[in-house]
């Protein structure tokens, strides 16, 4: 996510649709972070450790609250692009719980219950999980969250991680996207974020 340049295809898109004037975009990422840097009740299913610390969340809450301080905003999106690291660590069963506990944590923090939540499915880089133990948990566990409410959504990004990256290597079903695969979702982030502002605004 954080090769991803709002500015190429996605700001774009939702300003067209809705109006330059009618749209606030805030970006906050950083790579290869497990869950529990966002979510604050994040919790092993055996142990103590390792332990939440959404310090994370906290700048983005930041960012955003800068953002729309003395705006009224009509709509809220929350497009989550992350299950790296807790495939990698093994953390694929509190997944759901944790997706569901982070959406539930932002809806109460904006005090909104209108909030639309799109998911970036991780990519099929490791559907044997030899890499990334839990991947294709995490991946199931995404579509299953997303297709729970009407609110929410997924994109598919499977397609998108072949040709070359930002710095010119030619990939194949690699980790990351390539640089025309970033473009490419930021425009299926925007054309679900169009659907479902206009499916829930009926």
């Amino acid at each position: 996510m954080n090769q991803l340049n709002p500015e190429e295809s996605f700001t774009p898109a939702v300003e067209n649709a809705f109006g330059k004037d009618n749209v606030i975009v805030v970006k906050y990422t950083m790579g290869g972070q497990p869950i529990r840097r966002w979510y604050k009740d994040w919790k092993s299913l055996e142990g103590d450790e390792p332990k939440a610390q959404p310090d994370l969340y906290d700048s983005l809450m930041n960012r955003v609250n800068t953002a729309i301080e003395k705006e009224k905003i009509a709509t809220v999106i929350f497009i989550w692009m992350q299950g790296e690291r807790d495939a990698t660590e093994g953390f694929g069963e509190v997944y759901e719980k944790s997706l569901i506990g982070l959406y539930n944590q932002l809806s109460n923090d904006m005090k909104r219950n209108d909030i639309n939540f799109i998911i970036g499915r991780l990519s099929d880089f490791d559907m044997r999980n030899e890499k990334k133990m839990h991947w294709t948990m995490i991946r199931e566990i995404q579509v299953k969250v997303a297709e729970s409410d009407p609110r929410f959504g997924w994109i598919n990004t499977d397609d998108l991680n072949d040709g070359y990256n930002r710095q010119g290597k030619e990939i194949k079903n690699d980790l990351h996207m390539s640089a025309e695969g970033y473009r490419i979702m930021g425009q299926r982030f925007a054309d679900k974020s169009i659907e479902l502002i206009h499916a829930n605004m009926k």
